[in-house]
């Protein structure tokens, strides 16, 4: 759409800068971005709704693939609301193992990122070595888990796993490697000038745009403002840990790039501290199929920011309603004014810089209007059907493949 030398190009909803599908619209005088529209809901997988037609136990393991890289996150998340309806004690011993876990997917998840930002600015090397390190904690995940990615380790009143006094041993072995390699990062970060010119400046959010934005996480803590979860309202076993709360006065992509490393240094002491004085005793304690009804507001800080679910019960032994509010969805709308006066060229790292997760984000609301018959709100099982009859329509028949299916499984 032309006007005079303005212009709008969509870059999306397929695209170099992200590997989810998510669709901005720039509008550019020359290559300024004068503006941005963006819009959600390409990754839309139902999950608050299917949590519905599911049991408590299911819905762990449903809440868990929200997101891979923050799978722990989400599924302590809707635990400890589930948990405060049914008014469990959750055994000490599992409250560390949760502390624990949590701390390492946060190595995983800024790791990750560092190589991911190394990558948006030409820096592949800096994405060899991240990447490398972050095979160690992997292994130390599947360790401790028998899984790399969604680890499992959660349930309704404690965790499924002990911790043997070998293993810890193991995590402190790969801790103090990860230590010593993320001290380069440090290093590289904040005395490479070539990482410094590139980053500072780009993306810039000041600190009271960032309160009027609610931007959260590590995007927040860069622009000066001292929020974490784990701080202010702790959970889990933070009361019993002793660390600091990372922030830097940049308020640019420069500033979140080193928020991200030191916190790496605070998540191995952290993780010290939960091998240390982890007590004794059992990992769990029985709960009900049957959640008494009420309701529950949960809050925990992942790796990207502040993660919120609520969750409403009715006595039986499914709930009545999940909600998730996952941080890329708190910080999109800074996206917007990061970019606003920022060449094009800076579009990928300032977009890469919040760590978003599409799919953690999309959501999908029914919007009723009373003008128009039509607009309803669709049982679990009419969905189904409309999805099984949107792709017959398309010709693709499940009903055919389940059948096949079924007869490869008798004959087997």
């Amino acid at each position: 759409m032309h006007n005079s030398d303005k212009f709008k190009i969509p870059v999306g909803p397929q695209h170099p800068a992200l590997k989810e599908p998510e669709s901005f619209s720039l509008a550019l005088k020359g290559e300024k971005i004068m503006g941005v529209d963006i819009r959600l809901g390409y990754n839309h997988r139902g999950i608050e709704k299917a949590c519905e037609e599911r049991t408590y136990i299911q819905d762990i393991y449903l809440i868990e693939r929200i997101c891979g890289i923050c799978s722990h996150s989400h599924s302590t998340c809707f635990i400890q609301a589930v948990e405060e309806i049914a008014g469990v004690s959750v055994p000490k011993r599992a409250l560390y193992i949760r502390t624990l876990i949590a701390e390492l997917e946060r190595i995983h998840s800024h790791l990750l990122w560092l190589g991911v930002a190394g990558h948006e600015i030409g820096f592949d090397t800096l994405l060899m070595y991240s990447w490398r390190d972050r095979e160690i904690v992997m292994d130390i995940l599947a360790l401790l888990t028998g899984n790399r990615v969604n680890y499992g380790i959660n349930t309704i009143g404690g965790v499924r796993r002990d911790i043997s006094e070998e293993e810890k041993q193991e995590i402190l072995k790969g801790i103090n490697i990860l230590e010593e390699r993320t001290k380069y990062y440090i290093e590289v970060a904040t005395e490479e000038t070539t990482i410094i010119k590139r980053l500072s400046g780009v993306g810039v959010l000041n600190y009271d745009d960032t309160l009027r934005l609610d931007a959260v996480g590590p995007t927040a803590r860069a622009s000066g403002v001292q929020r974490d979860v784990r701080k202010d309202d702790p959970y889990a076993a933070y009361s019993e840990m002793d660390f600091n709360v990372i922030t830097d006065n940049h308020g640019d992509v420069y500033g979140r790039t080193v928020v991200r490393v030191k916190e790496l240094m605070e998540s191995y002491q952290i993780v010290r501290q939960c091998i240390k004085n982890m007590p004794d005793g059992p990992i769990v304690v029985k709960v009900p199929r049957k959640i008494p009804a009420g309701e529950a507001l949960s809050r925990y800080e992942a790796p990207r920011g502040e993660d919120v679910h609520y969750v409403k019960s009715n006595g039986t032994e499914k709930p009545e309603r999940v909600k998730v509010r996952a941080p890329t969805l708190a910080n999109i709308q800074a996206v917007k004014h990061m970019l606003k006066d920022r060449y094009l060229a800076d579009m990928p790292i300032v977009v890469a810089a919040i760590d978003p997760c599409f799919s953690c984000t999309d959501r999908l609301i029914a919007v009723k209007n009373s003008n128009n018959k039509n607009n309803h709100t669709m049982t679990w099982e009419a969905l189904h059907a409309y999805s099984i009859a949107w792709y017959k329509a398309r010709g693709i028949d499940f009903a055919g493949l389940n059948k096949n299916l079924k007869k490869r499984l008798e004959g087997s």
